[in-house]
C-alpha cells in the first residue's frame, strides 16, 4: 500500500496546550471528529502523527502541538488502583512516582511520553491532591507521595 507522509509543517490542524484540536478556522467543535482525531494518534521515530487509509493509500500526517500530544482525559478508580484514560483511549495505571508539576500543570511520564492532565482529569483526582508549604502531594491508599516540580 502506498504511504503518503505529510510533515507537521504542512498539517492543517494542531493540538493546543489543553488538548483541543484546531484548524485555521478555530477549535474543532464536533465531538465525533474530536474523538476520532484523538483515537488516531500514534507515535514513531518521527514523532506523533494521525494515520488513516483513503482510496488504497495510507495517509500519515505529523501534527504540531503546543505542549504534548498526550493528555489524561479521565480517571477511573478501581479496587486495583487508579486507571488513567488518555485522549487516545488507552488506559494506564497511575504510578504516583511518575507525576511531576511544571508551569502549574500536572504531568506524568509513561515510558518515554510526557502526558498532561486535562482540567477534567484534575477535577476527578482533586480530592487526592494536597498542597502545603513544601509543595504538592497525592494520596494513594494510606500513603502520601510528594509530587516534584521540574
Amino acid at each position: 500500500m502506498e504511504e503518503v507522509v505529510i510533515p507537521k509543517e504542512e498539517a492543517v490542524f494542531w493540538l493546543d496546550k489543553n488538548g483541543r484540536w484546531h484548524n485555521p478556522h478555530g477549535p474543532f467543535e464536533h465531538k465525533k471528529i474530536i474523538d476520532y482525531f484523538h483515537a488516531c494518534i500514534q507515535k514513531d521515530a518521527g514523532g506523533f502523527f494521525l494515520s488513516q487509509e483513503l482510496e488504497g493509500k495510507k495517509e500519515k500526517v505529523y501534527f504540531p502541538y503546543e505542549d504534548t500530544a498526550l493528555f489524561v482525559f479521565d480517571v477511573i478508580e478501581s479496587p486495583e488502583g487508579i486507571l488513567l484514560v488518555l485522549n487516545t483511549q488507552k488506559k494506564i495505571r497511575l504510578k504516583p512516582e511518575a507525576l511531576f508539576i511544571e508551569n502549574d500543570s500536572l504531568y506524568l511520564m509513561h515510558e518515554d511520553d510526557r502526558i498532561k492532565f486535562a482540567e477534567s482529569a484534575l477535577l476527578r483526582i482533586s480530592e487526592r491532591l494536597h498542597s502545603d508549604e513544601n509543595g504538592y502531594s497525592i494520596r494513594m491508599g494510606n500513603r502520601m507521595y510528594r509530587i516534584p516540580e521540574s
